[in-house]
């Protein structure tokens, strides 16, 4: 069984798939996925420095992720040309790595993915878990984590699918909003549900 974990920005999706690593639940997380598929060597990495030049990389071979994101946020085209790069291999990473977690016998895995729903990702899961928090303390988070302004936060926020479309797609929700001790409780509940399922199936 795959779970599917998503949530807006600084609602703590990382602390979440940590609280049930400590139950002995491996994940799969999208973003360090979509870094390996342009790491240097990579296909993706040569199309990319192929379309757009030296320009996007840095002098060690690396991609240059800021000029890569100037680039596609100032031409939709552009962004949606990298996605048609990018995305299918993300994709197959993603679930050669699930299937390796699968065959050494995890009860069940995480996919820990901020576009979750966005991507299409949530096609690949068996249930999607959704890490929730209230808005003022996105701002707030987002604000401390990425050292930008509210403005900015609540710019970061306003981009991402709406809070209440998430919810409504939800098939389980963690309200992260309280401390540590909440957060635990939670999973081990959903941990002890997840667990039944897997075995049902």
């Amino acid at each position: 069984m795959i779970v599917g974990v998503t949530g807006g920005i600084a609602s703590g999706k990382s602390t979440v798939a940590r609280a049930f690593a400590s139950l002995g639940v491996p994940w799969v997380d999208a973003d360090d996925v979509a870094r390996e598929v342009v790491e240097p060597g990579e296909p993706a990495l040569a199309e990319i420095a192929e379309r757009f030049g030296g320009k996007v990389l840095l002098a060690d071979g690396s991609l240059n992720r800021r000029a890569l994101r100037d680039i596609v946020f100032a031409d939709p085209s552009e962004r949606l040309w990298l996605e048609s790069v990018t995305h299918p291999r993300i994709r197959q990473r993603i679930v050669a790595h699930l299937e390796r977690l699968q065959a050494e016998g995890a009860p069940y895995v995480l996919l820990v993915s901020p576009l979750l729903f966005e991507s299409g990702q949530s096609e690949m899961v068996d249930r999607c878990l959704v890490v929730d928090v209230p808005e003022s303390l996105q701002f707030a988070r987002t604000a401390a984590r990425d050292d930008v302004d509210d403005k900015q936060a609540r710019a970061i926020v306003a981009a991402q699918m709406p809070r209440s479309e998430r919810l409504s797609r939800a098939d389980d929700v963690i309200d992260n909003s309280g401390n540590e001790q909440d957060l635990a409780v939670q999973v081990a509940e959903l941990d002890r549900r997840y667990r039944e399922m897997a075995a049902s199936r």
